[in-house]
């Protein structure tokens, strides 16, 4: 038949089938992934073992409570989850300071207060002014360091800002190291670096990545003057990552399986994928695994990744969260974090989880490998003492409950040699990819990084496809 035959020639079974893709797991990368594969016209199924989607973000009912699992924060650096924010129709939901206020109290060090003897307060602040010099006026008034240890922390900063989070090189090297070679002592590293460090990486310098350091404090501090301005959820994290995502998903047309989970993933003569789940296979052109690293480990394929040993030599480290309910409000800010205490930071959660009386606080304890297993009681008697010392107010307050959650597993451990170990979002076997905050994402084991994932499996799986990946969150230039 020539050019010109007008007669139609036989249709192409496979091209008349529209495109279909698996995502398992329905945590932060796995609903970004699937909306970015349906935002492209693909045929999506999530599958999500739990009764709810939000991995490790999420929300549960506790009497008349409504409880987040933990407390998040994102930053205005984070540009990929504000973006998610967006996509679910989020942002007012979540907003972010108009500038970076953060109230450091050091029960240490004991000043009179209207209230009585309490500990002394001081704040980190950036000004209306352009980098390094947003800080300069807050590090130089931060009353927690003396003025030698403030002009150290300055040249720190501006040593660390030269480094580059994509050297091999720096992923060897711990950022305690890296800290005391520049002078800076046990004091700063409390008081400054670790007290965002800890927060945000989850471990302490001695037990972090010089080049996860090094993308942290470069992209929260010192590049953009607003980029750690601190934005955390005004209703239950549920509303967020469960109730609008799955709003979202079903307008994009996903198909949500919850309570559904993968056994198995195996090719098909046809070189399509097939997912086994409970009493039935799906077939789809191509698979996202988002699942921590174990799990992945256990469904891969044999062969699909060079060394997936790998992935269970990537460690893990636990945030353990308190949460207390007094009969009054015992803190006027939404938030402080604490040095001279076991205590790190503490957040006021009760507009958000519907009490009604009193007021509800949520304590986040990063890296607390030795207290993740300890029991109630004796976390009870040790913290309560603590927010006394803190909060002079509780001292007249009773506690009305007093209540625990532990994610033994939280995050990767960002330890010296982690970068080596998180692999990217392709695999060797085609049209299967990985997601979650645990893959090379250059980001720690953020909200942030979850959704960054999301994204680059998406769209590796969207060029295998063929299909439209101008959709896509991109980092601005």
């Amino acid at each position: 038949m020539n050019d010109t035959d007008p007669r139609p020639t036989d249709p192409d079974p496979d091209s008349e089938r529209p495109a279909s893709a698996v995502v398992i797991g329905g945590g932060l990368a796995g609903v970004t992934a699937a909306l970015a594969l349906a935002d492209a016209g693909v045929g999506v199924t999530l599958l999500e073992g739990r009764p709810r989607l939000g991995g490790l973000a999420f929300s549960f009912q506790r009497g008349d409570l409504t409880v987040d699992n933990g407390q998040h924060v994102y930053l205005r650096c984070c540009s990929a989850y504000r973006w998610f924010l967006d996509r679910i129709d989020a942002t007012a939901l979540a907003p972010l300071q108009d500038r970076l206020t953060v109230p450091v109290v050091d029960a240490a060090t004991r000043v009179r207060t209207r209230s009585g003897e309490g500990p002394k307060l001081g704040t980190l602040r950036r000004a209306a002014l352009p980098v390094p010099l947003h800080l300069a006026q807050s590090l130089a008034t931060y009353p927690h360091l003396s003025p030698g240890e403030r002009l150290g922390a300055a040249r720190a900063a501006l040593a660390l800002r030269t480094l580059d989070p994509d050297d091999p090189a720096l992923d060897e090297q711990d950022f305690g190291s890296w800290l005391a070679r520049h002078g800076q002592s046990a004091r700063a590293v409390e008081a400054l670096w670790d007290l965002v460090g800890v927060a945000t990486l989850n471990a302490v310098a001695a037990d972090v990545s010089l080049a996860l350091a090094a993308k942290v404090f470069k992209t929260g501090l010192l590049q953009d003057p607003g980029a750690a301005d601190i934005g955390w959820a005004a209703v239950p994290l549920g509303e967020l990552h469960d109730t609008l995502a799955r709003k979202a998903l079903d307008t994009a047309g996903v198909r949500t399986e919850l309570r559904t989970r993968a056994s198995g993933i195996s090719r098909t003569p046809d070189g399509r994928w097939a997912v086994k789940v409970q009493g039935a296979t799906i077939e789809a052109d191509t698979v996202v695994l988002a699942v921590p690293q174990r799990e992945t480990h256990e469904l891969l394929p044999t062969g699909s990744l060079d060394a997936p040993e790998r992935l269970l030599a990537l460690g893990t480290s636990p945030i353990l969260n308190l949460h207390v309910v007094y009969d009054r409000t015992v803190l006027r800010r939404p938030f402080f974090a604490a040095l001279g205490s076991p205590v790190q930071w503490v957040f006021d959660r009760t507009e958000a989880s519907g009490l009604a009386d009193g007021q509800y606080l949520a304590l986040s304890q990063s890296a607390v490998h030795h207290e993740i297993d300890e029991p109630v009681a004796a976390l009870r008697e040790r913290y309560l003492p603590e927010l006394e010392r803190l909060l002079p107010a509780t001292r007249r307050a009773q506690v009305r409950d007093f209540f625990v959650t532990r994610e033994r597993t939280a995050t990767f451990a960002p330890a010296p040699g982690s970068g080596a170990l998180r692999p990217t979002a392709h695999t060797r076997a085609p049209g299967l990819f990985l997601a979650g905050a645990w893959t090379a994402t250059g980001w720690p084991a953020t909200m942030e990084g979850a959704v960054r994932s999301g994204v680059s499996a998406a769209d590796a799986a969207l060029g295998v496809l063929g299909r439209s990946r101008a959709h896509l969150f991109r980092e601005a230039a």
